[in-house]
């Protein structure tokens, strides 16, 4: 999952930047939110609004190198990747057999991926 930005997409040439300011790291640190973040994108639970906006943007970002993104959500993005990467591989394991089955995305983003792991 190599972009897990809180975002809608629109004809801009941005994602919206409404939720630029979330803190990320809360997110992460806290199994209870990390969870619900990654079942709702999973379909396994609720989401909230921010998360219906991630679930939807997701597949659009992955697709297109996430170019739509501003520079805090790339910066989110990869904030989560290194987490997930390093600190929850099931959860990331769960993110990629859903939104990259063929493995598409890690193959395209293997060097990214690589050269997060083992950075916390």
């Amino acid at each position: 999952m190599a972009c897990v930005a809180v975002t809608w997409a629109r004809p801009e040439s941005t994602y919206t930047d409404k939720w630029d300011n979330i803190n990320v790291d809360e997110i992460l640190e806290s199994n209870r939110l990390l969870k619900g973040y990654v079942d709702c994108l999973l379909g396994k639970g609720r989401c909230t609004l921010d998360g219906k906006a991630l679930k939807e943007t997701l597949p659009d970002a992955l697709e297109h190198e996430c170019v739509k993104c501003t520079g805090k959500q790339k910066s989110g993005a990869d904030k989560v990747i290194r987490h997930l990467v390093n600190k929850r591989p099931d959860l990331w394991k769960e993110l990629a057999v859903k939104y990259d089955p063929d493995n598409i995305y890690q193959a395209r983003y293997k060097d990214k991926i690589d050269a997060v792991k083992g950075s916390a």
